[in-house]
């Protein structure tokens, strides 16, 4: 199965959901939406396939959200987008694409719906918390 998992390498949430990815046994294509940016179809793709507003995927904390008055309930969705393709970081992160679907991978967890195989247990995130018993199951 192809995976593309959209990752900041900064972000602990991402690198657990690439982590989670690996361990299972896929080989992801990672793209550093960062580095590459987005472009509008890009994103309003994604949003509409993860069944995602850009409201909903804006980054609000740790971007430039405030500072360019996003935040406020009036901002439509047309001036978000816009905004996230000028200022990539202003799409929460990681978005992962599956055969299973697309979606906004927070917490992460949320990628084990994502994929066939679940990593081999036991498995934790990199605070510890175990995802994944000693037996292979998800741990709710």
């Amino acid at each position: 199965m192809r995976i593309v998992i959209h990752h900041n390498p900064d972000c602990g949430t991402s690198r657990n959901v690439l982590e989670i990815i690996k361990a299972a046994g896929y080989a992801p294509t990672v793209v550093d939406y960062l580095q590459a940016g987005w472009t509008r179809p890009q994103l309003l793709g994604l949003f509409a396939a993860a069944g995602l507003t850009a409201r909903e995927a804006l980054r609000e904390t740790k971007s430039p959200a405030q500072d360019l008055g996003l935040l406020e309930p009036g901002v439509d969705e047309n001036t978000l987008i816009a905004s996230m393709v000028d200022h990539p970081i202003l799409v929460n992160r990681p978005i992962v694409c599956s055969a299973n679907g697309v979606r906004l991978c927070r917490p992460s967890e949320a990628v084990l719906d994502l994929l066939d195989t679940l990593p081999p247990g036991p498995f934790q995130k990199e605070d510890g918390t175990m995802i994944i018993d000693e037996q292979g199951r998800r741990v709710t």
